[in-house]
């Protein structure tokens, strides 16, 4: 008669690291994961820094980024020219101004001679400019939509591996919404910041100078004068650009929270009617979403007083430009067409800058949502492969704790000194009352997290020196509260060997005894079953996990209260699905009743974290197979 060795063997250190999680969906209900040590410290990230970052996640489309700024930088020639033929028909239709040299040179002689000919090359060099404006415009705007949407995608789906990745500690800390939130709308940082706000920021730099370059040749002091409104813009810039991205990196907290409140209530909407809180929860949706309506309008009243600022040194130094511009006229410095050809260069001069103040206040709100992301990617949990990491293939599925020993909290001890040895194929059931570690045991052994203490084996080798992937490919699991997704029954089965036949499918549920009430539900195996499941029964759901672990054919099968949430008719098939499932595997069972216990060979007895060994008449009762 098979019976668990206590052993006692030498304490080995490791180190007090942080856990990485596996899935956040497989987390037994009461574990406590509060102090585990993912940092909290927000991490100050400079403009510069963040705009590195990112540009390190566009790699890919770094080709795409440099023909989007290719394609905006012709809109400088297309500004340059643009009035041109103002200043033809002004000075040399209606006008008697002589014909520029440089203008003579590109012209023939005979349009020069005629008035209607200079009419004709300044309406066509008009209509020419326009049609180039508009296709400029066309093709940056769909190469901007295209590569923005791209950069997005990859920097959510690089977002959402490595939140999924993240140690329970991270999850329990912060809601489920925000992680949400700031994969959906924080990630869209990446396109308002390199592709809305950088690319024409830099984009509105060529025109400025081009346009400088050209009224200088005009006119000098016009230039200067415009020149001059500069530095001011600048220093408005970086006065309220800091000011603002504080201010909409709360509003975006208090949108997460919004979204985590709502989340929150809806998934738990049978508990809110069935107490009548309704109210208290639509006031505390009320209660978030005023505080976000007061940084908002904070945000909005600096953007605001930003841009009217800025309106207002603009709208100074085109009134000086046209002042000295209308005296110059007078002086005949400049001919009425070059006063009108230089106020429409200050347009295009002040459209630049106006561009560029506007982008700067975008760039704000992206590099908030930014440092709300990048925060995130820099979390690092411990549990990782180790360099040297072993492959496995199957185990057999002998297993040894050693005095292990772990806590979520310093000082508040959840396991202490736990030493047992399972053989391959044993079925051992693990009984405790709440708060005692029976899923901290099980966690520990699927490296969820490291012992504090000691050491876990598998075939007599620590299970920091397997592979991840490889060593949790090794165990399946049954939970009390069965995980299953918003998808067909035949994906949410298949979830435990990813691209498995249907065969194999049908196989794994007539093992659980479930392939009959498949069948007959509306689409048999491709029946949507609702979120976690909601449209079947307790027993059903059980069932289609229990498949799922068939399917899975893993040496190692951890049950957690697999009967103890269904009626006697269906625990009793739930129970003949068990007893199939638990042949041939090292079997750890979880529960309460010891009736569920019975079919275990051998037992455990974990009170306040320690070990004790079960009266002699309990460890000893033989499983029938």
């Amino acid at each position: 008669m098979d019976r668990i060795a206590i052993v006692a063997p030498p304490a080995r250190r490791t180190d007090d690291r942080v856990s990485r999680a596996f899935h956040a969906s497989v987390l037994w209900p009461g574990i406590r994961s509060e102090g585990l040590g993912l940092s909290t410290v927000e991490y100050k990230y400079t403009g510069p820094r963040l705009l590195w970052r990112m540009l390190m996640v566009a790699r890919p489309y770094w080709l795409h980024l440099a023909a989007l700024l290719g394609i905006s930088l012709l809109s400088t020639p297309v500004t340059l020219l643009t009035p041109v033929p103002l200043k033809i028909i002004v000075d040399h239709v209606i006008g008697t101004e002589p014909v520029p040299d440089l203008l003579a040179r590109w012209v023939p002689a005979r349009w020069i001679d005629d008035t209607s000919g200079l009419l004709l090359l300044a309406v066509v060099m008009a209509g020419t400019l326009g049609i180039l404006s508009t296709i400029q415009w066309t093709g940056a705007w769909l190469l901007q939509t295209y590569t923005g949407e791209k950069l997005v995608l990859r920097l959510r789906a690089q977002l959402y591996r490595h939140i999924q990745q993240l140690a329970f500690t991270y999850h329990d800390r912060l809601r489920a919404a925000d992680s949400t939130y700031r994969i959906q709308h924080d990630a869209y940082s990446i396109r308002e910041v390199l592709v809305t706000s950088t690319i024409p920021f830099v984009t509105a730099v060529f025109p400025l100078v081009g346009v400088f370059a050209v009224m200088s040749v005009i006119d000098w002091n016009i230039s200067l004068i415009a020149l001059a409104t500069t530095p001011a813009l600048v220093i408005l810039v970086r006065i309220f650009s800091g000011r603002l991205r504080k201010q909409w990196k709360a509003v975006k907290s208090r949108d997460s929270a919004a979204m985590s409140l709502v989340q929150e209530a809806l998934s738990s909407l049978r508990v809110v009617k069935a107490y009548g809180r309704e109210e208290g929860e639509e006031q505390r949706f009320k209660d978030v979403s005023n505080e976000r309506i007061r940084f908002t309008v904070k945000a909005t009243w600096i953007q605001t007083c930003f841009e009217v600022l800025a309106a207002s040194v603009i709208g100074c130094g085109t009134a000086a430009v046209l002042y000295v511009g209308v005296r110059h006229v007078q002086q005949d410095i400049l001919t009425l067409g070059q006063l009108l050809m230089v106020i429409a260069y200050i347009g295009r001069i002040f459209g630049p800058i106006q561009t560029m103040s506007k982008t700067s206040t975008g760039l704000a709100s992206g590099l908030a949502s930014a440092e709300r992301v990048f925060s995130v990617m820099d979390q690092v949990s411990d549990i990782t492969d180790a360099p040297d990491a072993i492959p496995v293939t199957r185990a057999r599925g002998d297993i040894v704790f050693q005095n292990v020993s772990f806590h979520y909290v310093d000082g508040h001890p959840v396991l202490q000194n736990v030493n047992f040895h399972v053989n391959a194929g044993q079925a051992v059931g693990i009984q405790g009352r709440t708060g005692a570690g029976k899923s901290t045991l099980m966690s520990l052994l699927l490296r969820f997290y490291d012992p504090k203490d000691g050491a876990v084996l598998l075939d007599g080798v620590d299970l920091r020196k397997y592979r991840l992937q490889d060593l949790r490919q090794q165990v399946a699991i049954v939970l009390q509260d069965p995980v299953l997704f918003a998808t067909s029954v035949r994906e949410n089965i298949e979830y435990g060997a990813p691209g498995a036949s249907r065969r194999a499918i049908e196989e794994a549920a007539r093992m659980a005894n479930a392939h009959d009430f498949i069948e007959a539900l509306p689409e048999g195996y491709e029946t949507l079953i609702g979120e976690r499941g909601i449209t079947l029964s307790g027993g059903e759901r059980q069932r289609i996990a229990l498949a799922r672990a068939f399917l899975r054919d893993a040496p190692i099968l951890i049950l957690d209260e697999p009967t103890s949430a269904v009626d006697t008719g269906t625990e009793a098939k739930i129970i003949e699905a068990v007893n199939r499932l638990m042949k041939g595997r090292t079997t750890f069972m979880i529960a309460h009743r010891l009736s569920t216990l019975e079919r275990c060979e051998t037992r455990l007895h974990l009170h306040d974290g320690r070990l004790e060994q079960m009266p002699q008449e309990n460890v000893d009762l033989q499983l029938s197979r």
